[in-house]
């Protein structure tokens, strides 16, 4: 018993981790992508969670070489700025993306909440809740309690769409190509450069890594527990496939085959009923919501996290500074309720403003990796570095992409 709870102890920070990338930006770019195009983007997320295990793996054995984080070392072996660069353009992703996940969770919740009350409950109302859950949570002010209500909304989550996937799974041959790389033509109110930009933003998400040698570090590995950290970084990857490519699959057996774009979320649970019946309106929607929970958490404590690393000091949530942050960016939440925006564009958006930011994530981590004074033998050998050449063009690919979908849209709004 305490050889198997150490061992899902080892795999905490992983399960953090996916429950970080894998919130409802994560549902929304998914669900997006199944809608418009079916299982023929599924070759993004292979190539996105692939390269989100190798660059995990490769910043948490970084920290275990070193013992210090990915912006300590930025901070002290390229320059401060670049440390700063990180911490506003990460916090900036953060705020769109909070305003996108509450805007979601309540439109979801007051549809949902229709089947039970004529009218439904007030959007306001749900997003108020949930507002107020995760921020008593961050009172409390420590990680441990942060990755045990995390982890529980993970299972949660994984359960729930994996259920759905079971009930909408599109053909066996559809889920085959979709593995083949194409690029699927823009079409109206289509955006495929936006719609895989998107995908490719809130999986091979910056922070990600960047936290990940925070997390590594707190947790005191060592070289000795490489094997674990490989084994949690595969987890967490392999977690993320599973958990998006059924999204995918839900969005394409009910949405795609049907002809229709997805422009609300509350669709989804519109034409899921008549096709699954009221079980799958149920369990995708506490999917969603276990979603949007699990990646709030690390949201909200984000940039505390960030500036105790930058200041080489202990991590202390309790900070008042740390509180007052923590409650303005929880209360951007409140945005779309309140001004009735669109929390499916706030949201695509800024999971697609992360691919503009890996690139330069890439090349630090290249940079630092062969400094042979930091890593001594465990420096970057020729694959890890042929690697990260490949992982950065394609990383410039996704941001031009990105670019070009956000200029498009902005274009036509």
């Amino acid at each position: 018993m305490n050889n198997l709870k150490t061992f899902f102890a080892s795999l905490l920070p992983g399960i953090f981790l996916f429950g970080f990338t894998v919130g409802t930006g994560s549902v929304t770019a998914m669900a997006k992508a199944g809608a418009d195009y079916g299982m023929s983007l599924l070759w993004t997320i292979f190539i996105s969670c692939a390269i989100t295990y190798f660059l995990i793996q490769l910043f948490g054995k970084f920290t275990l070489v070193t013992g210090l984080t990915a912006l300590q070392s930025f901070r002290q072996h390229i320059h401060p700025g670049v440390s700063i660069f990180f911490i506003v353009a990460l916090t900036t992703q953060i705020c769109g993306s909070v305003i996108g996940v509450m805007g979601i969770l309540a439109d979801v919740c007051y549809e949902w909440s229709k089947t039970f009350i004529e009218g439904g409950i007030s959007q306001l109302y749900f997003a108020l809740f949930f507002i107020i859950f995760v921020y008593v949570i961050f009172l409390i002010g420590k990680t441990e309690v942060f990755e045990k209500v995390l982890a529980a909304f993970v299972a949660i989550m994984a359960l729930c769409f994996l259920i759905n996937f079971a009930i909408l799974m599109p053909p066996a041959i559809e889920i085959l190509k979709g593995m083949v790389p194409n690029v699927p033509e823009t079409g109206p109110g289509k955006n495929s450069f936006l719609v895989i930009a998107s995908m490719v933003g809130t999986t091979v998400f910056s922070g990600l890594f960047i936290l990940r040698t925070i997390l590594v570090k707190e947790a005191g590995w060592t070289m000795a527990d490489l094997k674990t950290q490989n084994r949690d970084a595969l987890f967490s990857a392999f977690l993320m496939f599973i958990v998006s490519t059924s999204i995918m699959a839900a969005a394409a057996g009910s949405l795609y085959v049907q002809g229709i774009t997805l422009v609300h979320v509350t669709q989804m649970i519109n034409l899921l009923e008549p096709l699954a019946g009221t079980a799958a309106v149920a369990i995708f929607t506490i999917g969603l919501i276990a979603a949007g929970v699990s990646s709030q958490f690390p949201n909200v404590a984000l940039l505390p996290w960030l500036l105790d690393d930058f200041h080489q000091r202990q991590t202390d949530l309790k900070r008042p500074s740390y509180r007052i942050m923590a409650l303005v960016i929880s209360c951007l939440g409140l945005i779309v309720p309140i001004f009735n925006a669109k929390p499916i564009a706030v949201m695509v958006s800024s999971q697609a403003f992360g691919a503009l930011v890996l690139p330069a994530t890439v090349g630090c981590i290249f940079y630092i990796g062969n400094k042979k004074c930091l890593m001594g033998e465990h420096q970057f050998t020729r694959v890890t570095n042929v690697l990260l050449i490949l992982i950065f063009a394609f990383a410039l690919i996704m941001s031009y992409m990105s670019l070009t979908g956000i200029l498009s849209t902005l274009q036509a709004a």
